[in-house]
């Protein structure tokens, strides 16, 4: 058993992390702004606390007697605050929890990024030197929200040149969250449901029809936690599902809303994500267990008998 802090344990993607690790034996502390009523976090030990009060959250750290520490804390959503606060907070928050935790003596300490880092979306145009998308993809930010998520995979470069070996960082980008009540009918994080998302390509393209379900993350984030002492310090993985949010071939939607991208998107054949979990498989042996097809059903999706891109293909997640 583990005793893991986590940073953000009230937001959508904390409450699920935080139930799953408990589910598997660990033991949980969540520090958020405010204590939380949610289901998933009931028997779990939480501390309010401001976590942009560095000292505060370094004090607040190192009384968790924490063996880990999963940064989640952070704005989620671009453009849902003026550029300069999300940057001022997210940023701020990157350096007071991880430097904190740092500070607190906790020897394995893990942050969430964003696949936004890759620039998609930019106004001035986006193509990409090939699909799927992975970790050796440059990133090319170009709002606050991408911006602050690159800092804090910088920021864990800054703290492992600090202190070496000493103690173990990673980052993980999340694609699009899909928590479990989501799968039901609750609102996603931009406001749709998730059958809307399907029916309609517009609502999924912002994100390149990538997503997770958040049960998986809890699984990878407990096997990035155990492989941590085994891995070259620092790494980032992307944690994505297998297949796309999509009803449609990537190939032919990826082009009709990135302009450019006929030629790179053609290997995406049928539902294939544009972004690949294939360093997850092989660095930690993780991989999603649930998908689209499988949590809404024949009659809820009309295509579940579409067929998911095998994971050992390399011209799916090379």
């Amino acid at each position: 058993m583990t005793r893991i802090a986590v940073t953000g344990g009230a937001g959508r993607l904390g409450r699920s992390l935080v139930a799953g690790l408990a589910a598997s034996g660990h033991d949980l502390v969540s520090l958020d702004h405010a204590v939380s009523d949610a289901p998933e976090l009931a028997g779990v030990e939480q501390v309010a606390i401001d976590l942009s009060d560095a000292d505060a959250t370094a004090v607040a750290l190192a009384g968790t007697r924490a063996d880990a520490l999963i940064h989640l804390a952070a704005i989620a959503v671009p453009f849902s605050a003026p550029e300069d606060v999300i940057m001022r907070t997210n940023a701020g928050l990157a350096v007071s929890v991880l430097g904190g935790a740092v500070k607190a003596g906790i020897p394995r300490i893990v942050a969430a990024s964003s696949p936004t880092v890759l620039g998609y979306g930019a106004p001035t145009g986006w193509v990409p030197g090939r699909f799927p998308l992975d970790e050796d993809t440059p990133p090319r930010p170009w709002n606050a929200y991408a911006l602050s998520k690159l800092l804090i995979e910088q920021t864990i470069a800054m703290l492992a040149r600090q202190t070496g070996d000493a103690t173990r960082f990673a980052a993980f980008r999340p694609c699009y969250v899909i928590a479990p009540e989501e799968w039901a009918g609750a609102l996603t994080q931009q406001g749709h449901t998730v059958r809307e998302r399907l029916d309609d390509p517009a609502l999924s393209a912002p994100a390149i029809f990538n997503y997770v379900d958040a049960r998986d993350v809890a699984v990878f984030a407990d096997t990035l936690l155990a492989a941590l002492p085994e891995i070259p310090n620092g790494e980032t993985f992307f944690v994505a599902a297998d297949d796309a949010l999509a009803r449609e071939p990537l190939a032919d939607l990826v082009p009709r809303f990135f302009p450019g991208t006929d030629d790179v998107a053609a290997v995406l054949t049928g539902t294939t994500p544009a972004f690949s979990n294939a360093k997850a498989r092989r660095v930690l042996g993780w991989s999603p267990a649930h998908s689209w097809r499988g949590e809404l059903g024949d009659a809820a999706t009309g295509s579940a008998t579409d067929p998911i891109p095998d994971p050992a293909r390399k011209d799916v997640l090379a």
